[in-house]
């Protein structure tokens, strides 16, 4: 969230609300024949990912990359086990926290963590 937080203050979005918009539409561009709605999409995508890191520690295979719905099945599995710990480790492993399914997952995860702190 840090990240997220950094574009809005550098003025890359106007709000979380705007990343997150361009995150859905991220996440759908990478479906075939989607075509992002969002207006200027391509220049913010540039801005996002212009910063992308080569390092061998932070390279993200395309296996991972191809299989975003995987992930987050696996992601809500371990959330409805009450492994919520298990599923921000699981995020953080195939996702930078730039990458805009990464915003995602941990939206999925919300809800299960406010559940686990009304059972506490």
């Amino acid at each position: 969230m840090d990240c997220v937080e950094e574009m809005v203050d550098d003025g890359v979005f106007s709000s979380k609300s705007e990343f997150q918009r361009f995150a859905v539409e991220y996440v759908l561009s990478e479906i075939d024949g989607y075509e992002p709605e969002m207006v200027d999409f391509t220049d913010l995508e540039s801005e996002v990912f212009q910063h992308k890191s080569t390092d061998a520690g932070t390279e993200i295979s395309t296996e991972i990359n191809e299989n975003f719905y995987e992930n987050a099945a696996r992601v809500r599995q371990f959330a409805i086990r009450g492994e919520i710990e298990t599923a921000e480790e699981y995020i953080d492993t195939a996702y930078p926290v730039t990458d805009p399914r990464c915003l995602l997952l941990d939206d999925l995860l919300e809800s299960y963590r406010q559940r686990a702190n009304e059972d506490e």
